[in-house]
């Protein structure tokens, strides 16, 4: 092993110790029992972690190719993440998506139930909930100290997200629902039952606690003010992107797209209903009984199934799969989050595999298919599943910080979006109601571009646009510009204008990491001519493991 790799592997123990829930996220072992330090003394140790790393990293001269990469990779991202956290982002980080917070319920959902083992460690684990959130307090109350918190509408959402959790809100607690898990299994111990019983308690108490404190006192000191102005957004969204955009261009590259997609919208709309509009076809797909699925589980298997199948016809023709990512599990997620699918990648090792995450709104029991195949694709393969899995699966070519930590939003979510109009390209997306459901989600995309640097900048509305021209952006107005031609409903919708408010330059990651990508294939091909190989290229993309946007396109531009 390389010194480089060398200080890359120990950089993962050490974040392994100090933050166990990323160890479980990786699949690293031995620390299953544990929760993180969510104090400002946590965020410090870690902060310290990476400065000297970073002058190991400096003192560590590569032995090749692949060692100058690992090296670069891992101190570009870690210079970033320590620039966040001189700016103070670790004290007004809290949403409704992606926190401490959620992490401390999150986690549960990736632990193993089969063994008595797995079940003491949930016990465990479960008893150290109040630490994670306590800490996380200690945090949050440093922060409105400082005047750096998070907005109100974030302290909102997480309230009644901490409802649901801590059975608060008319159901079960989420931990009580552990314990009711494990009276159905085999096993049979009293004294791990009590254990699990008393854990839940605790666990449930520590978020009905957590969620008391955010409403009779933290909202107090948080500001009703959503957008989050140009410096801010300028640190966050280089944190996701990895590079440095112009927003004024972007802004109106976005608006671009929004009328491409609208055209195209349009366009596929009048084949699926002659004479018809996009709401017209759409109103059509959404009640067609034919073209739905009944019930939650039926929708389940219908993803995976896809799923399956996509891995079949994809492997050796577009792409080469390894034999550990040829599995991916689709799961239906636990109520109380945001309303988003995502993606958790596999364990080191793969004993836990890639999973696909639906969650599914109280009460829905009924799942309209065309909009749902291209998130498959986006989600799991060739998207994120292929992406992250691939990753981890390259073995000793690869650091373990490039395995297991390394990528920005823009570098995946761009992939993933990539991944679903090159499903099109392919042919996968004949059948108008899918292509119509690509479309929804390109248009999608291109409206956070426009209505997430809109929003935080305070930016108007073009002045030839036929939606409120010359008005500056609101979240009211986010939220009337995307719902009308959304594959999804207005409480999906409800919930992403508040996770674009508080992971502000996120939402855009998504087309302008698609962007990137398009543009280094084109330079590709540019180059390459009549010998252009998209398989050859796809597997080069892939092998050279995640980075930053800016990064991967020096490095397959071959800069």
């Amino acid at each position: 092993m390389s010194r480089i790799f060398d200080i890359a592997h120990r950089y993962i123990d050490r974040l392994a110790e100090m933050q166990p829930i990323l160890a479980t996220y990786f699949g690293v072992p031995g620390h299953e029992t544990e929760m993180p330090d969510n104090s400002p003394a946590g965020d410090a140790a870690r902060a310290e972690l990476d400065r000297s790393t970073l002058t190991e990293l400096g003192n560590a001269e590569p032995e090749g190719e692949r060692d100058r990469l690992a090296r670069d990779v891992m101190a570009e991202e870690i210079e970033i993440g320590l620039e966040a956290y001189d700016a103070g982002e670790q004290y007004r980080g809290m949403n409704i998506l992606h926190s401490p917070f959620q992490s401390a319920r999150q986690i549960f959902d990736l632990m193993p139930r089969e063994s008595r083992e797995d079940w003491d460690n949930i016990a465990a684990r479960m008893s150290r909930v109040p630490f994670a959130l306590d800490t996380y307090r200690e945090t949050l109350e440093a922060g409105a100290g400082r005047g750096q918190t998070t907005t109100r509408r974030q302290v909102v959402g997480v309230i009644e997200q901490a409802k649901v959790y801590s059975g608060q809100a008319g159901s079960p607690s989420f931990f009580d629902g552990l314990v009711t898990a494990y009276d159905a299994t085999e096993l049979s111990d009293g004294a791990l039952r009590e254990r699990l019983a008393n854990a839940a308690i605790d666990a449930s108490a520590a978020f009905a606690n957590f969620g008391s404190f955010l409403a009779d006192d933290h909202i107090n000191v948080t500001p009703d003010r959503d957008g989050v102005g140009l410096d801010r957004y300028e640190l966050k969204s280089r944190s996701y992107l990895g590079a440095q955009i112009d927003f004024e261009e972007t802004y109106a590259w976005g608006w671009d797209q929004v009328r491409w997609a609208e055209a195209e919208l349009a366009e596929t709309a009048e084949k699926i209903v002659p004479g018809g509009t996009f709401a017209d076809a759409k109103k059509l797909l959404d009640e067609d009984p034919n073209r739905s699925i009944e019930g939650v589980e039926k929708f389940r298997q219908w993803m995976q199934d896809l799923q399956d199948r996509t891995i079949d016809e994809l492997d050796g023709t577009h792409f080469d799969i390894a034999d550990a990512v040829k599995t991916v599990e689709v799961m239906i997620a636990p109520p109380g989050g945001a309303l988003a699918m995502y993606y958790t990648g596999p364990s080191e090792d793969f004993s836990r595999p890639g999973r696909t995450w639906y969650p599914v709104p109280d009460g829905k029991t009924r799942f309209p298919l065309w909009g749902e195949v291209s998130i498959v694709y986006h989600e799991g393969v060739p998207g994120h599943h292929f992406q992250i899995a691939t990753t981890i699966s390259l073995g000793d070519n690869l650091s373990r910080f490039q395995k297991l930590a390394a990528g920005t939003s823009g570098y995946v979510e761009g992939w993933g979006l990539y991944a679903e109009r090159l499903m099109g390209e392919l042919g996968y997306l004949e059948v108008p109601d899918y292509y119509l459901g690509m479309l929804g989600s390109q248009l999608f995309r291109s409206q956070r571009v426009v209505v997430d640097i809109g929003m935080h900048l305070g930016l108007r509305i073009p002045g030839d646009s036929s939606f409120h021209p010359g008005e500056v952006w609101t979240p009211d107005l986010a939220l009337a510009f995307m719902q009308p031609k959304s594959p999804f409903g207005p409480e999906f919708m409800v919930s992403e204008i508040d996770r674009y408010l508080g992971m502000p330059g996120q939402a855009i990651s998504y087309k302008v990491g698609e962007r990137y990508w398009l543009a280094a294939r084109e330079e590709a091909k540019t180059k390459a001519g009549a010998d252009f190989d998209l398989k050859a290229w796809h597997n080069r993309a892939l092998d050279l493991g995640p980075m930053g946007l800016a990064q991967m396109q020096r490095e397959m531009a071959g800069r």
